[in-house]
């Protein structure tokens, strides 16, 4: 669908309007619970109804709204911006190295291999296999991970992978790790931002339809988030495993259909 004529339906169809605003919802919850999923769903659930790189302009007030939010709530902000920036840097120079991509996915492949990877990688933790990082390693590590997420960012919108795995890996406690998630995610939406604004795909119009999208978004986050105050951290693992897996088999089901 043109850009253009997404926007006329946005304010044209109140079926269109409730469906968007069900999907920042659930989107919103997921990423409230577990950290992570807002982009998952939503590239994926509105891929119904408008291109990848529509459905990213649209996420884009949101996610850096819900990501700051979860950024600013954590435990530890300066030590984890201290020890997560050579990351930060790979994914703004991978993003925009791959700038353009996500305008190029017309078979849906590279959404497909990532679910595959997100899958796989669920499967792993759901079997309690442990991944670390060497000790020495994170300082070379950090910005190759970056940067191949920053790529993976530009082809697909979602921002998972291999950022997720990796920062799991470094033993942060489930506050610390949803605390760096958000800075991650944070800086990709910002990244990726600017490759859609260079493209034309985020305008003025696109980013107040984006506000808007905001309210059900943080609505879900909110409830998210005092479901995950309650829960243990065993707890947490699993529903985070669990839910790297459902968003895993949603985007390979999505592309394959």
């Amino acid at each position: 669908m043109p850009q253009d004529g997404m926007l006329q339906s946005l304010t044209a169809e109140p079926g269109l309007v409730l469906f968007i605003g069900a999907t920042f919802a659930l989107a919103g919850f997921v990423k409230g619970v577990i950290g992570l999923g807002l982009p998952t769903i939503a590239v994926g659930v509105l891929g119904v109804v408008m291109a990848p790189a529509q459905a990213a302009a649209l996420l884009a007030v949101p996610n850096l709204v819900t990501n700051g939010w979860q950024l600013a709530r954590g435990p530890s902000l300066r030590r984890i911006v201290v020890r997560l920036w050579p990351m930060m840097a790979g994914i703004c120079g991978g993003t925009w190295l791959g700038a353009g991509l996500i305008e190029q996915q017309k078979n849906g492949s590279a959404t497909f291999w990532l679910g595959i990877a997100l899958v796989i990688y669920g499967l792993v933790g759901l079997k309690a296999a442990k991944l670390r990082v060497p000790a020495g390693s994170e300082g070379w590590l950090g910005p190759l991970v970056g940067i191949a997420t920053g790529i993976a960012t530009a082809a697909t919108g979602v921002f998972v992978l291999p950022a997720v795995p990796y920062l799991q890996a470094l033993g942060l406690d489930k506050d610390e790790l949803v605390q760096a998630l958000g800075l991650s995610f944070l800086v990709s939406t910002l990244a990726l931002s600017v490759g859609l604004l260079g493209a034309g795909v985020l305008d003025a119009r696109v980013a107040l339809q984006s506000a808007l999208a905001l309210l059900p978004a943080l609505a879900g986050m909110a409830a998210g988030t005092a479901v995950r105050a309650r829960i243990s951290a065993a707890s947490f693992k699993l529903c985070f495993f669990a839910g790297l897996l459902a968003l895993g088999g949603y985007l390979v089901l999505r592309a394959a259909g």
